[in-house]
């Protein structure tokens, strides 16, 4: 048999045995802790899971952002060779893409349209002409680490390397 009683907002059904709300009312009442607990748990799993491999992607795509970057400036440093007849020294730098050195009348640049950026870790390109590898100037980009060699993320991205 059951009663019903009036609760200040809502209408509850007891069961006049048990003295408890019907079954019906207690699975509307909200969810419960063991619930709570279960989802908490799947969603730490989750992000245990997938949280690496998504760093994982940032950190590659560092590193893609490098050597395009790189690439850029050998885009820009050709077109300043042409115009010049050299590559900037190491003194002049990367600078002499936006700003025109002395004693360079044939400066035809800027050959960059923005200011010189740092690398994704927010390290100086560096800039090396005569270079040790060929003809080029030589760039590099340092890594997350910012210091010469490293493995993994610490490793230095090089102009004369596609590696």
């Amino acid at each position: 048999m059951k009663k019903e009683v009036r609760n200040q907002e809502t209408e509850v059904r007891m069961d006049s045995a048990t003295g408890r709300p019907s079954p019906l009312k207690r699975r509307q009442r909200g969810i419960t802790l063991i619930e709570m607990l279960v989802v908490v748990t799947i969603i730490a799993l989750f992000a245990a899971i997938i949280g690496p491999k998504l760093f994982n992607q940032a950190d590659k795509a560092k590193k893609v952002a490098a050597r395009a970057q790189l690439n850029a400036f050998g885009t820009a440093l050709g077109a300043y060779k042409l115009a010049t007849g050299t590559f900037p020294t190491t003194e002049q730098g990367l600078q002499a893409l936006r700003v025109k050195p002395d004693n360079v009348p044939q400066w035809d640049g800027p050959y960059l349209p923005q200011d010189i950026p740092k690398d994704p870790w927010g390290y100086p390109y560096l800039y090396k002409f005569p270079g040790d590898h060929g003809d080029e100037p030589d760039l590099v980009s340092l890594g997350a680490d910012g210091q010469p060699g490293g493995e993994g993320n610490n490793a230095d991205i090089v102009s004369w390397s596609n590696q």
